[in-house]
């Protein structure tokens, strides 16, 4: 699928579900970076199922859109995400730095690097992002290397997707 094509669904999603959405999607793009050796990762996450998500792991209430204690709120999003999406590439697992967030309508997008990635033969994704939301969540990668893209999704309960280039 074209990248022109995914910008346009996400609008339509997010229109169509202004109100209570009837599924649950969660996008992750990866884009490999040669000329900085980084890769260069966004998630996006309802925001509703990552604010409840996040106050069932913590016992207490997280505002994603209007945060007391923003410092707080981002240590928790990076904890859980780390947790949830682990990247092996190159058969080496690949530590996820965490840029920060920022809210687009109804969905977080949060912002991840990593870095000294001079190349990348193959991906390993590891993925139960919201698995404990919901036994309904699908989890949709887009992985952009050069002008190549490949999409794959993982559905509850698979958790591992490999990608060869």
């Amino acid at each position: 699928m074209k990248w022109g094509l995914k910008i346009l669904i996400w609008p339509l999603l997010l229109m169509s579900t202004s109100f209570v959405h009837p599924f649950y999607v969660s996008l992750i793009e990866i884009r490999h970076n040669e000329a900085e050796a980084t890769a260069e990762i966004s998630v996006r996450i309802f925001t509703d199922d990552l604010e409840q998500t996040l106050r069932k792991r913590t016992n207490t209430t997280i505002d994603l859109l209007n945060p007391k204690n923003k410092a707080a709120v981002e240590a928790e999003l990076s904890k859980y995400i780390r947790q949830k999406i682990q990247l092996t590439i190159d058969g080496k697992p690949c530590q996820l730095e965490y840029l920060g967030y920022e809210i687009q309508k109804e969905s977080v997008w949060s912002y991840w690097e990593i870095t000294g990635l001079k190349t990348m033969k193959s991906l390993q994704a590891d993925c139960n992002l919201l698995y404990d939301f919901v036994n309904l969540q699908t989890n949709i990668f887009h992985v952009k290397k050069g002008d190549k893209e490949w999409s794959r999704k993982l559905d509850y309960p698979d958790t591992r997707l490999l990608f060869s280039f």
